[in-house]
């Protein structure tokens, strides 16, 4: 139950538990122990050249607590489109796509919800996913926007299904490329490049191929043997960035990229494209996520005719056809029609009072994602401290994954992270956390609230839902509901609310009253 007012004598226990964090990033020390220093290239050409890469300490820039919640003066919605002044008067036949809710395929069209029809066929809420197929009447808006084509299905984008059993180590030894010769420190153990790549497309749930093929058509690691020099080196991706060297953090910075294009468009939060010369283009409509996700990435870093090369059949799919084939070989749903969130409970025992801390925001790197949500547990102690409170079972599944601060709770308990309903926690303590294979159900312990995982500046766990590998959001067609109460997001990450029978709880790192629950 909420206990707002009548526990207000326990407010001493909240004490500023959270500066803005970005607890969705893996901390420093754990992707790179060791020597803090990169390698320095040998003065002679004769001499050996290394083939690892250690990335340098990151201090992270924190925001003073506020000390009371900010206003929420709006759910995170699509925006409100512009009509073109003039438009051809026809309209367009579209074919609904796994994922489409009638706002945003309106937000696409740049059109209203109620511009568009469907014959014979009944229409759901604006805000409930479509029926994938269902024939769509949209009245044309657009004129001039980005190509058109269908490059690859989202599930090439998203760690879905269909790549679950790829073997990048398998792979990339079937080519001569420098990917299998270099190493890099990641999760406090030396590993070889092919397993940081995996390792990348795990934890940001980024399709390995994908990256796989995005790293062999910017920087030819899979099949040119040559040791790249110099930046080449230190940045594979291209990104030249002192707080991202190294291969995984080249490949976070990738997976962040393609995650704003793919989820801004998702959400309907995304309708151009920016290019670096400060030019934008209107993304064509009936593109799916998956495209979307390649058109900005490419966006960002190339212009005019180069971008459109690189969209073109000669371009970034001339590489990935050499290396797996037709992407659309993959193609797999990633949402059934009247998909549901299983019940679940909110991650912390009854009668244990939490502070809401952080409302919807980016589920592991950066904010490409908002699927996320923080709780605090109550505590005398400042900063980051393990807590003696336990973080529980949001619902039953197979504990698939416990390391490094995270917990992966697969719901569906076939062992596949890339299958169906899946929980991330992150930030869990190593002592008394819970062990890989474990069955649970609902309420059993999972392990302590800490910072470990990702860069904190408070005790607190961070909680985010996967569906065949798409994040999911949390204020979206399948909003986050813990124990009745439902997520709804604000203007900025972190911000938002949790609504139960006319109540409200407001995210805010400050841990004041107005944040506190319990249940």
């Amino acid at each position: 139950m909420r206990l707002r007012f009548v526990l207000l004598s326990v407010g001493s226990l909240f004490l500023a538990l959270l500066a803005c964090s970005r607890s969705d990033v893996p901390a420093p020390t754990e992707i790179a122990s060791g020597s803090l220093n990169p390698p320095v290239l040998p003065s002679s050409t004769s001499a050996p050249l290394p083939t690892s890469t250690v990335a340098d300490v990151i201090t992270p820039t924190t925001t003073p607590t506020p000390g009371a919640p900010e206003p929420v003066t709006s759910p995170t919605v699509p925006p409100t489109p512009t009509l073109a002044e003039s438009s051809p008067g026809d309209s367009i036949v579209y074919k609904a796509q796994s994922g489409d809710t009638l706002r945003v395929v309106a937000v696409h069209f740049a059109v209203v919800p109620s511009d568009i029809s469907s014959a014979g066929s009944p229409l759901p809420a604006e805000t409930e996913m479509l029926v994938p197929g269902q024939i769509l009447v949209v009245p044309r808006r657009l004129t001039e926007t980005s190509p058109s084509e269908i490059l690859v299905p989202d599930s090439e984008v998203v760690f879905s299904p269909p790549a679950s059993e790829f073997d990048s180590m398998a792979f990339a030894a079937g080519y001569p490329g420098f990917l299998n010769r270099y190493t890099e420190i990641v999760g406090q153990r030396w590993r070889p490049g092919p397993e940081v790549l995996s390792l990348a497309a795990l934890d940001n749930s980024v399709n390995p191929r994908l990256l796989m093929a995005l790293l062999e058509y910017q920087a030819g690691w899979v099949t040119n043997p040559e040791r790249p020099d110099g930046d080449a080196f230190r940045y594979p991706m291209g990104k030249i960035d002192s707080q991202i060297p190294g291969l995984y953090r080249q490949l976070a910075w990738l997976a962040n990229e393609l995650g704003n294009g793919y989820y801004g468009w998702r959400s309907g939060t995304l309708t151009e494209l920016k290019f670096k010369d400060g030019t934008s283009r209107r993304i064509a409509p009936g593109l799916n996520a998956g495209t979307v996700a390649l058109q900005w990435y490419f966006a960002q870093r190339l212009t005019g005719d180069a971008w459109e090369q690189a969209l073109s059949p000669q371009g970034f799919l001339a590489t990935y056809q050499s290396l797996f084939g037709d992407p659309m070989n993959y193609q797999h749903p990633l949402f059934e029609p009247g998909l549901q969130q299983p019940e679940m409970i909110l991650p912390f025992l009854p009668g244990h009072i939490w502070a809401f801390t952080g409302g919807p925001h980016g589920a592991w790197e950066r904010e490409a994602a908002w699927a996320a949500l923080d709780f605090a547990p109550s505590t005398t102690v400042t900063g980051c401290n393990t807590s003696e409170d336990w973080a529980v079972a949001a619902a039953p599944g197979l504990i698939v994954r416990s390391a490094n601060g995270v917990v992966i709770l697969d719901l569906d308990g076939d062992g596949n992270e890339q299958s169906g309903w899946v929980l991330l926690y992150l930030h869990i303590a190593a002592d008394h956390r819970v062990e890989p294979g474990t069955l649970v159900e609902a309420g059993d312990l999972i392990g302590h609230p800490s910072c470990e995982g990702g860069i904190a500046t408070g005790t607190h766990v961070h909680l985010a839902r996967k569906y065949n590998g798409e994040w999911i959001l949390a204020d979206g067609s399948l909003p986050f509901e813990l124990s009745g109460w439902t997520a709804r997001g604000g203007t900025r990450p972190y911000q938002g609310l949790l609504v139960k029978d006319g109540e409200t709880v407001v995210a805010c790192p400050c841990a004041s009253r107005e944040t506190y629950l319990s249940r």
